[in-house]
């Protein structure tokens, strides 16, 4: 089933999806009012993204390159991308972003912190579902990039995502993973299964990948994105373990994160020395971009940590119902 709609853009999409034929799309303009982070905004992208993955049940494969769905969908972007720009703080100093990614808080207030120490086997369950909507995709966005680098920069990337899509074996891509967490956690691990249920903050962390991978331009930033995420995973997959571990949950459950404790430990290297060290080598230029990047994905992530720890502290879901 499609999504249901949150909004007149997300509507407006859904509704010119569904169409046996495609024909003229509706005038929408999208202003500077929208709001860079919001429900409507961050389903309609998503649903425009997805054509360019899996697609769509039902939807017409034509529709992913229909001319007036992407200028719709470019109007979006550029909301979105000014919402980004507006709350980073911008520079050069790739070396600093990196090495302030490295330090762990001592007394961290994360999600991953709050499963490990106090979560309660619904707190964990629910955070399956929301991260979902990126693992059961995980690496996919970032094979946008590979054609777009050259040299040692191409060649380190395309060795981590090599170990992202389990190293040749089917059994153990790491959406495999996660989906075989998600069955062993009594939740349904089809793909995109729980995107109604899926706040904007959430559909805002895949949908900066997809932008940043979809853009030639913005290729330094999904190289950043990446390095961010691959930095930050494996010690954030350690509380994950110890908070199943905690809950007593099945074994099934902790092969995705025990994976990326030690593969990102690498990846990280990998990374730092190789993807970006490569990069801007060859492209020094775009050493904003990969700043931009890494503060873009600290930015979606924060955001979206503050929505699921809001709820949670208030004894509510963070699910959207």
């Amino acid at each position: 089933m499609l999504p249901e709609a949150r909004g007149p853009l997300s509507e407006a999409v859904l509704d010119s999806l569904r169409r046996d034929e495609r024909g003229d799309f509706p005038e929408l303009p999208v202003t500077g009012d929208a709001d860079p982070f919001g429900e409507d905004l961050q389903l309609a992208l998503h649903v425009c993204y997805e054509l360019h993955y899996q697609g769509l049940p039902g939807v017409d494969p034509e529709w992913e390159w229909d001319p007036e769905l992407l200028r719709l969908r470019g109007a979006m972007e550029r909301v979105f991308l000014a919402g980004l720009r507006a709350h980073t703080a911008g520079g050069e100093d790739v070396r600093g972003e990196l090495d302030e990614l490295l330090v762990e808080p001592i007394d961290g207030t994360g999600i991953s912190h709050f499963l490990a120490e106090q979560g309660e086997w619904w707190h964990m369950r629910e955070y399956l579902t929301l991260r979902s909507i990126y693992h059961l995709k995980e690496a996919d966005p970032h094979a946008w990039v590979i054609p777009r680098l050259r040299g040692r920069a191409k060649a380190a990337l395309v060795a981590v995502e090599f170990d992202e899509f389990g190293g040749g074996r089917a059994e153990r891509l790491h959406s495999r993973l996660y989906a075989d967490l998600m069955d062993a956690a009594g939740l349904d691990s089809g793909y995109l299964h729980y995107l109604d249920q899926a706040p904007g903050c959430m559909l805002a962390v895949v949908n900066l990948m997809s932008l940043f991978g979809l853009h030639r331009r913005l290729r330094g930033a999904l190289v950043g994105h990446f390095a961010a995420a691959e930095i930050t995973t494996a010690p954030s997959a350690m509380r994950m373990e110890k908070a199943l571990n905690r809950l007593a949950a099945p074994d099934a459950c902790k092969l995705f994160f025990t994976e990326h404790i030690e593969a990102d430990a690498v990846h990280e290297q990998v990374m730092r020395h190789d993807v970006i060290g490569g990069l801007l080598a060859d492209e020094p230029e775009l050493a904003a971009d990969v700043v931009f990047g890494i503060q873009a994905t600290n930015l979606v992530e924060a955001r979206f940590a503050t929505h699921v720890l809001s709820a949670w502290h208030s004894g509510r879901s963070s699910l959207r119902s």
